[in-house]
């Protein structure tokens, strides 16, 4: 099928790419000429495990072919996905005027019938707007008779750091479609594009279109709420002495409740959560309703990203003048460089403005860090120079006076403890994301405070 893709972020680009690995022929637009050109070129505008790989095959083969053209991809495409970004307005709400304008691109040059899939996290109610774009946009060429269309959702549920996986050994493929005979002819040509993913059991759930939009801002508020709640009986959990990683265990193995998304840690960031929990809860109060849960887990979360920043003060007092902190993870989770809302951003603002020093190493998101970081210090940019950057885990401990571990790569899982504590001025590390066992770390001499982990001795002045 050809298949065309508005949008080349995380979700257009791995969409796009898989769906050409699959045998599709795939046209990517994008109006940014610089990011197109990066990857005319062979350059990945994103770090996606196993992307920049698949995106090179695919191109040799001549399945998947990127443009800033907006007529020629619309010509190209049967189905055109809008795949493009849905940042939160000022009040919290989704921001469609990407979604809106590339709908408007399809209604200027489209001929014959297209199917219009709403691939982005929009609210309930957006796949109308699209199609009404859309209408308007024929009707003002006179048209309307000869291109017919059908707006469906189908939105994704892609981990970054894992969404080649995701995409090619989906749990679920949502489908929101309308009863008219042309989203009948939409949902067969959805249909027949999965097709490949459906061979050992059935995974498509068809829904009207509403519904699509709502499943999937539910599932990213429920997976939100599980994080929240772990992290408020995480500082329970450290008042009381209790370990909330034996709690985890004996909840997790509730077949009711699972083991997902149970960690205590810094808090959840990204490009997802923080922005589709405030969506949410922005589209209940244009209906008047409050989501009192969910206003309670942004809430938290918020709160959350300032916990180590208070064991850190609790241990060395409010000024922080003299002191020099390793933070190892910069990015919000692993194998991904996304710095959007990361709980590190928080932590590197808190220490710096207190008159410390950062040494900071992340193995992919330093580079945006740094790029991050400058409209976080806008106000105060000579802080930056207190903000420095080290190409090994170990070139940051060099003379610190704690780490301060902030995203759980693998790279920091089994450190040489020997030679971290022979670096470091003092072998004090405050462990944002419980990498490591209280025992162990008292066996190998460190001054040690994880999250709900029963140990305070690093917050001890």
């Amino acid at each position: 099928m050809n298949i065309t893709i508005i949008g080349t972020g995380y979700v257009g680009l791995v969409t796009g790419t898989c769906l050409a690995d699959l045998g599709n022929s795939v046209c990517c637009l994008d109006v940014d000429a610089a990011k197109i050109a990066t990857l005319n070129s062979g350059g990945v505008p994103i770090h996606e495990p196993g992307l920049r790989e698949l995106i090179q095959s695919n191109v040799e083969a001549g399945r998947l072919r990127f443009t800033t053209d907006v007529a020629a991809a619309v010509a190209f495409g049967d189905i055109q996905f809008i795949a493009v970004g849905t940042p939160p307005d000022e009040d919290g709400s989704a921001d469609l005027q990407y979604v809106l304008a590339a709908a408007r691109g399809i209604g200027r040059h489209m001929t014959g019938f297209k199917v219009v899939v709403d691939k982005s996290t929009v609210p309930v109610g957006t796949a109308a707007k699209v199609g009404a774009a859309i209408q308007g946009e024929l009707d003002a060429r006179g048209v309307a008779g000869s291109a017919a269309f059908s707006v469906v959702s189908n939105p994704e549920f892609l981990k970054e750091g894992a969404a080649i996986d995701d995409f090619m050994r989906p749990d679920r493929i949502v489908l929101g479609v309308d009863a008219s005979p042309a989203g009948q002819q939409a949902l067969a040509l959805m249909r027949q594009l999965y097709a490949p993913f459906n061979r050992n059991h059935e995974r498509t759930r068809v829904m009207d279109v509403k519904s699509a939009e709502f499943t999937k801002y539910a599932a990213n508020a429920m997976l939100a709420t599980r994080i929240s709640f772990m992290n408020e009986l995480a500082n329970l959990a450290d008042e009381v002495g209790a370990d909330i990683e034996l709690v985890r265990q004996g909840i997790g193995s509730d077949p009711r409740i699972g083991y997902s998304f149970l960690y205590a840690g810094t808090g959840y960031g990204g490009s997802c959560f923080p922005k589709d929990v405030q969506a949410l809860a922005r589209t209940a109060q244009e209906y008047g309703q409050k989501l009192h849960v969910l206003e309670a887990v942004e809430a938290v979360n918020q709160q959350q990203k300032q916990v180590i920043v208070n064991k850190i003060l609790a241990r060395y007092g409010q000024n922080l003048s003299g002191h020099t902190f390793a933070l190892w993870g910069l990015a919000f989770k692993p194998n991904t460089d996304d710095m959007r809302d990361a709980p590190s951003r928080v932590v590197v603002q808190a220490l710096v403005r207190a008159g410390a020093s950062v040494v900071a190493h992340d193995p992919v998101a330093a580079a945006e860090a740094q790029r991050v970081l400058k409209l976080d210090f806008a106000d105060a940019p000579a802080l930056l120079g207190r903000i420095t950057f080290a190409e090994k885990p170990m070139d940051a401990l060099r003379g610190a006076d704690a780490l301060v571990i902030m995203t759980e790569w693998k790279a920091y899982r089994s450190p040489n403890f020997t030679a971290m504590k022979a670096a470091m001025r003092a072998p004090v590390i405050f462990d944002g994301r419980n990498l490591y066992e209280p025992e162990r770390m008292a066996a190998e001499g460190f001054d040690y405070a994880g999250i709900g982990r029963n140990t305070k001795g690093a917050a001890k002045a």
